[in-house]
């Protein structure tokens, strides 16, 4: 068991500079106790009852791309594999903290490993218009993230729009916004009621399990964007791993001592066994 907290540890330590990592915990549990007479009872051990992730926040760092984005909040992006159609619904999609994303060659907003990020409304993925590379909203760079999520990028030509689904644009001016934003074209967050009931599936992602509450109903502008207020989108940040190193330090020190002072408890049964087995002789 102590061999195993150990490798949640070094886990978290390797994982220290992983941008949206969160940390593990191992929780231990006696094991049944054995019953030797009189009410007394001999415990037998001890097992690993859980490993806990600790979902709080990770300190953010600025970064000069606008596509690097944090959220402030409880909330997770939602993501779907590469080269799909989307997530059916929301329990069907990837979350993650981790928002380093740029824009692919197919003019899709993906994450390093080409997972596409998606939009609060039906849960699609978002793609840029493109058509000539020379025509009215063909994407160039996105030049801003507002913290519900709505995408301003300009185009070849200079001119600035709103996202609004999958290869439409909107000219960005005060009166679209409330329209972008109504139709849901931002990108989309999850707030699982019960993040402990999340899994992970590698690479900074996780998927829903039936104990963390995410809904199996189809994503919705009502539901799948960030309030802009305690739940935020913050642009040009990224949210770092939430291991501290120093705390990590320590429980490495202690579970080593402990796993020592384990192994020396068997060693000397072992001498025990070895004397009685000797008077036998």
């Amino acid at each position: 068991s102590n061999a195993q907290a150990l490798s949640v540890i070094g886990n978290n330590i390797s994982n220290s500079n992983t941008v949206g990592f969160k940390s593990g915990t191992t929780l231990f549990a006696d094991l049944l106790s054995q019953n030797i007479g009189n009410n007394s009872q001999v415990g037998t051990g001890v097992k690993v009852q859980t490993i806990t992730n600790n979902f709080s926040q990770g300190s953010l760092e600025n970064t000069t791309n606008v596509t690097d984005l944090a959220i402030q909040g409880n909330s997770f992006f939602a993501l779907a594999a590469p080269g799909t159609a989307g997530a059916t619904n929301q329990s069907a999609a990837y979350l993650t903290r981790a928002g380093s994303f740029s824009v692919n060659n197919a003019y899709n907003l993906v994450n390093p490993d080409g997972y596409e990020v998606l939009q609060a409304n039906g849960g699609t993925p978002i793609k840029f218009a493109y058509t000539t590379g020379a025509a009215a909203g063909d994407f160039s760079k996105v030049t801003a993230i507002d913290s519900k999520g709505v995408i301003t990028y300009q185009d070849v030509q200079g001119n600035s729009f709103y996202y609004n689904g999958s290869g439409a644009f909107l000219t960005a001016t005060a009166a679209n916004y409330a329209s972008a934003l109504a139709a849901g074209n931002n990108i989309a967050v999850v707030t699982p009621p019960n993040t402990a009931g999340l899994t992970k599936v590698g690479g900074t992602l996780y998927q829903s399990t039936g104990a963390s509450g995410v809904p199996g109903t189809a994503f919705t502008a009502a539901s799948n964007t960030a309030n802009g207020t305690s739940q935020q989108l913050l642009s040009n940040e990224l949210e770092l791993s939430n291991v501290d190193m120093a705390t990590e330090l320590v429980n490495m020190l202690t579970t080593q001592r402990a796993y020592s002072a384990n192994s020396k408890t068997i060693t000397t049964a072992d001498q025990m066994t070895q004397t009685v087995l000797g008077l036998v002789q």
